[in-house]
């Protein structure tokens, strides 16, 4: 039965109804009851006789405000955008490596990059992918559910499992299974006033619910600022967007490159000349075969459906533009009859987009608030394993993803195809699979799609430049058997039932210049590609400054912002000179700070940037060179 209670309330019941060891499990991301999961935790904590697992992903904690720059430019910035977002009280711990003796944190995915450091989050990772996720949580005992919902503005019986249906509608038969049998397992939710209420299969009876806290909470939600978009960023976007087919499916990521790709396909979409100019200097007619028979870049007549996993803020932006429009309906009978023209949607209804959980900028959720429920209603947030997976309506889903092109980011790639994206040669893991092998997979298995990873082809860090495609790896997260595209800003590598030596020479292709013949000579040690290779000669010139020359030219095309920005103008040049900092200098080596110090410009020269910083009058020599610094990294990103 349904009871309505306060955290502390909600609190007693989980440990007076469930055994000594709480199973708990949580959304990854957004979802997360956080006040209730530290009311918890600190219980728990106290009574070592009980024994607490949280089973969840991506634990979101505020940025680390660091030293020096770093801290006086976040300061601010964090307080304005996270306010008073509860940090989780275990995600500390970890960060310490001092959780409680009865307590263990097991997750499946990380915020990329934060629990490096973290030797029990490392050795309590467990590597699923997303669609088992469910599964694997369930196997391990679970009996308590807790996350973040939504109440429908009209109807206060109903609920919204808003931005995280993804795990936790694949549970629910498990769920209901193991209660038959016996067993307690309770489903907590915690009422947020600003998650955006999303119908559709998010939607949920609130009597579903054993408990619901519903104190009006408030605080601020977690946020992912939108990050600037480089030229490598922009170029990698421009490619991967001549490979989107009018009609088809698109499923894309978070973070820069998934922005680059987005404000690539609005400029395919709005400025269609612009667009075909700027594809003109990065001289994609190389690959004009590909493009014809996988993409095109002629204006959206159709529009794309959006099947992803998350439901980013790029997506958005293009369903605003009419870009992605084209809609999926509910029976294999009345998709077919879409498919082939002869369904009236003005009666069907329709979804132009299914994603499994969302995160984003302040402005996503606002913007998801403000619109009208039938707008609403063709955003369908879904369990995970719908999207992620082909298994289960499987008739459906072909019918549905026609034309899918599965767009995900990797940070390695070895010459013969393995494409690494979740964990060092360590051992240690940034992130997780999530579910990029389950797309990998859809590419490969769905008649008409295609998986398409994107990265970087270099990299700069203290000065020290290096490749990011690379002979061999210690690790891969997608093999080589499932190689398919592969996208830098240099262009596109069709790797798709390719020889070894073809495969090699494709890559090489899409290669910084500087690395090249290093990695030739690898290839041809291990016999892999012939003494005798030479490179087309029109990739001989990969390198950065042509990427830049041809960003003067079209600059209107490479927006450092194209979905907006949480920064101030004057933070944004800050941003800029601060990573310019970090990539050319080891913040340790004194001697190589002063080099950069010396040639400064006057602090006349940007007065309101040292007032953010606070060194408009520096005391001292510590003071004295971050002002220098930061006037050598303005200066040499000021922007044009």
């Amino acid at each position: 039965m349904l009871q309505s209670c306060s955290i502390e309330r909600a609190v007693d019941e989980v440990l007076a109804r469930l055994p000594q060891h709480i199973h708990m499990g949580m959304p990854l991301g957004l979802g997360k009851p956080n006040r209730f999961a530290n009311a918890l935790y600190r219980r728990v904590a106290q009574l070592p006789e009980r024994q607490l697992t949280l089973y969840t992903a991506l634990s979101l904690g505020r940025p680390a405000l660091g030293d020096g720059l770093q801290r006086r430019f976040l300061e601010p910035f964090v307080e304005r955008v996270f306010g008073d977002y509860p940090e989780l009280d275990f995600l500390a711990a970890l960060h310490r490596d001092n959780l409680p003796a009865n307590i263990r944190v097991e997750q499946f995915f990380m915020q990329p990059g934060s629990l490096l450091h973290s030797d029990v989050a490392q050795q309590d990772y467990v590597s699923s992918n997303y669609s088992h996720a469910a599964r694997d949580i369930n196997a391990a005992g679970l009996n308590l559910v807790a996350q973040l919902v939504a109440r429908h503005p009209q109807q206060p019986g109903c609920l919204s499992l808003s931005c995280n249906p993804d795990i936790t509608l694949d549970m629910l038969p498990m769920i209901a299974k193991r209660r038959d049998a016996g067993e307690t397992i309770l489903l907590l939710g915690q009422v947020h006033r600003d998650l955006p209420y999303m119908p559709g299969d998010a939607e949920i009876a609130a009597a579903d619910f054993d408990l619901l806290i519903d104190e009006d909470e408030c605080s601020t939600l977690f946020s992912t600022p939108n990050m600037p978009v480089g030229v490598q960023d922009h170029c990698i976007g421009l490619h991967a967007s001549t490979l989107v087919r009018d009609g088809g499916t698109l499923q894309i990521g978070i973070g820069s490159m998934g922005d680059a790709l987005t404000a690539a396909l609005l400029a395919r979409q709005a400025d269609n000349d612009g667009y075909r100019a700027v594809l003109a200097d990065l001289q994609v007619g190389y690959w004009q075969s590909l493009i014809d028979r996988e993409g095109g870049v002629e204006p959206f007549a159709q529009g794309l459906y959006g099947c992803s996993e998350m439901f980013v803020n790029g997506l958005l932006a293009l369903a605003d533009a009419g870009i992605v429009r084209r809609k999926v309906y509910p029976s294999v009978e009345q998709q077919r009859q879409a498919n082939t023209g002869t369904l009236d949607p003005a009666t069907a209804g329709g979804v132009s987009i299914h994603g499994g959980f969302f995160l984003g900028p302040r402005s996503f959720y606002q913007r998801l608030r403000e619109l009208p429920q039938d707008k609403l209603a063709e955003f369908n947030m879904s369990a995970i394993s719908y999207i992620n997976e082909l298994y289960g309506h499987e008739e459906l889903k072909r019918l549905q993803r026609r034309d899918a092109r599965f767009i995900n980011s990797a940070f390695t790639m070895t010459l013969l195809g393995a494409a690494v994206s979740d964990q060092l040669q360590d051992g240690r893991v940034l992130s997780g699979v999530g579910g990029q092998y389950n797309f990998v997979v859809q590419g490969h298995a769905l008649a008409d799609a295609r998986s398409v990873l994107i990265l970087r082809s270099w990299r700069e860090s203290a000065g020290e430049v290096s490749s990011n495609i690379v002979w061999e790896y210690g690790h891969c997260t997608i093999p080589r058997h499932l190689r398919d595209i592969v996208i830098t800003e240099y262009g596109i590598a069709d790797l798709r039932g390719k020889s070894d030596a073809k495969v090699i020479e494709a890559l090489l292709n899409i290669s910084d210049s500087r690395f090249q013949p290093g990695l030739m000579e690898q290839a041809q040690k291990a016999g892999k590609l012939p003494r005798d290779f030479r490179l087309d000669p029109r990739f001989a010139d990969n390198s950065p400054q042509r990427l830049l020359d041809i960003q003067a030219r079209h600059r209107h095309l490479f927006p450092e912002y194209p979905l907006g920005s949480d920064f101030t103008a004057q933070e944004r040049d800050l941003l800029r000179a601060l990573n310019w900092l970090k990539s050319k200098f080891k913040l340790s080596e004194i001697l190589e700070l002063g080099k950069a110090a010396f040639d400064a410009p006057e602090p006349g020269a940007f007065p309101e940037h040292l007032e953010r910083m606070g060194l408009e009058q520096p005391e001292g020599l510590r003071e004295d060179l971050y002002q220098r610094l930061l006037l050598a990294g303005l200066q040499a990103t000021r922007q044009p």
